[in-house]
């Protein structure tokens, strides 16, 4: 039915006896009408309602309830709407796409993020990731709306993660979530909206370490692991063969072979690339050292997937009995050091880089494309050579062909 719709009017509508709905359009504004609806209580239900056609569909908006919108506030609703509607803009799909975002929070999609990262991202990286994106640093935008993040949002975020924690901390945080946000704009979850990091606050990042230990220190640490316990073994092993903690701490019997050779598998590699040494006779010494445990593979840890885990633990212990010896270090130092002994006592460069498993320098662009070798049996004299250097430090003998590391 048609009829002027005003507070007259609409006051007197009633549904027809037997019916359960029923719509009354306005007589001068087309596509602008009063839904009358009856509850399952007998309720009559009155709400305003905007009907339009646009791209071969018909779609209806509530506009609100007779009790709490005037007609007249109704009808300039009305009116905007048809105008969106002449622009050729969807005002329903719009609505509904507005109602999607905020569906889609910052703690939401953070889980879809994360839940497509496990299995690609190594497991020291993701548990990382998840703990920036997942604990306090960004707790404030945790139940936002994605696309209602601010670049000032971020900003605060980043700049209280600083005071509170370090710039460090702060630089490492901003880029785990701008990743995060550039993600969502290829998996089109951002829509055309910008990433909202660019052009924040952006803590400077901290200077590489450059920390590499003495002669002195080397033997220190190496005499202060001379324990029967898993992580002495593989400090040791880390100094001969400049490997990363993880790769050490994660070793498997599987991976190496009768003769000595180590091969890394790509998935454990941080470049995602075999690494397959000859091992060193002192290392070899060292892994024979290993009690062999039924049922599990790994040489280090007792339960974890990943191998050995007790990292802080036993660093702090190995700490306690350097007693000062050695200033402040990090176990990664160790594969610095490694590998500026090597070219100390004369090993190439281009040598080094393929113990360490680097693909950069000599490994990189175009001479990395034509040469593919790995100078397997240049890394195996390597290592042979830098653990006959580490036990004459250890020993204190004296090396007449080779040069000292440093005082």
């Amino acid at each position: 039915m048609k009829m002027k719709l005003d507070a007259r009017t609409v006051g007197a509508l009633a549904l027809a006896k037997g019916r359960d709905e029923d719509f009354a359009w306005d007589a001068d504004l087309e596509g602008f009408g009063l839904r009358l609806r009856r509850r399952n209580d007998g309720t009559l239900v009155r709400t305003w309602a905007v009907q339009y056609r646009i791209h071969g569909r018909t779609r209806r908006i509530s506009l609100g309830s007779f009790e709490k919108v005037t007609p007249t506030e109704a009808r300039k609703a009305a009116r905007r709407i048809f105008g969106r509607v002449a622009d050729d803009r969807d005002p329903q799909a719009e609505r509904q796409a507005k109602r999607r975002e905020t569906r889609q929070t910052f703690r939401a999609v953070v889980a879809d993020y994360l839940a497509d990262r496990e299995g690609k991202l190594r497991p020291a990286s993701f548990a990382m990731t998840k703990l920036y994106l997942t604990g306090p640093y960004f707790r404030p935008l945790h139940g936002m709306g994605l696309s209602t993040i601010m670049r000032s949002d971020v900003s605060a975020c980043i700049r209280a993660v600083e005071r509170k924690h370090s710039t460090a901390t702060a630089a490492t945080a901003r880029r785990h979530l701008c990743t995060f946000f550039v993600w969502t704009i290829k998996e089109g979850l951002l829509g055309s909206g910008a990433n909202p990091v660019d052009g924040t606050h952006q803590p400077p990042d901290p200077k590489p370490r450059e920390r590499v230990l003495t002669d002195s220190e080397l033997v220190a640490i190496w005499n202060a692991c001379d324990g029967d316990d898993d992580h002495s073994r593989i400090v040791r092993l880390l100094i001969l063969t400049g490997a990363r903690r993880g790769e050490i701490g994660g070793m498997c019997w599987g991976e190496i072979d009768p003769v000595g050779v180590w091969t890394l598998p790509p998935e454990r590699s941080k470049n995602k690339r075999q690494h397959v040494i000859a091992l060193p006779p002192a290392a070899l010494d060292i892994i024979a050292s290993v009690p062999r445990r039924v049922g599990r593979d790994h040489l280090f840890g007792d339960r974890a997937a990943a191998g050995f885990r007790n990292w802080y633990g036993s660093k702090q212990a190995l700490d306690k009995r350097l007693d000062g010896s050695v200033k402040p270090w990090r176990v990664h130092d160790l594969r610095r050091t490694t590998a500026t002994g090597m070219a100390d006592i004369g090993i190439q460069p281009h040598i080094i880089e393929a113990v360490l498993n680097h693909y950069s320098g000599h490994r990189r662009g175009p001479a990395g494309v034509y040469n593919r070798s790995t100078y397997a049996s240049e890394v195996k004299s390597a290592l042979v050579r830098w653990a006959d250097h580490v036990a004459a430090l250890v020993e204190g003998r004296d090396e007449s062909n080779v040069v000292a590391m440093r005082a």
